[in-house]
């Protein structure tokens, strides 16, 4: 059986319904120094563990997720709508 996945829009889906699209770390300021953006950019680190990502329900509802998946085995854990844990973040 295929890892499931649980969309807070669709439920339960087959993980192949995903696209992994990148870590969901908080972008610097617009205005911030090119050394800033170049780490955000190309110089992260690679966490074994809890990791937040992006991911587009490609196959479904078509939205951005933010999932939090273990980097050493694979499994996902809590799943939110992209939208709004952003919104979330800003208001707090």
């Amino acid at each position: 059986m295929a890892s499931l996945v649980s969309c807070p829009h669709c439920g339960l889906r087959p993980k192949e319904e995903f696209t992994i699209k990148g870590a969901a770390l908080r972008r610097p300021a617009p205005d911030a120094p090119s050394d800033v953006w170049l780490d955000h950019v190309y110089l992260r680190d690679n966490p074994r563990g809890e990791y937040e990502e992006y991911w587009h329900h490609t196959a479904g509802c078509r939205r951005w997720l933010v999932v939090s998946r273990n980097t050493a085995t694979h499994e996902t854990g809590m799943v939110r709508d992209a939208a709004a844990a952003l919104k979330a973040e800003t208001t707090a």
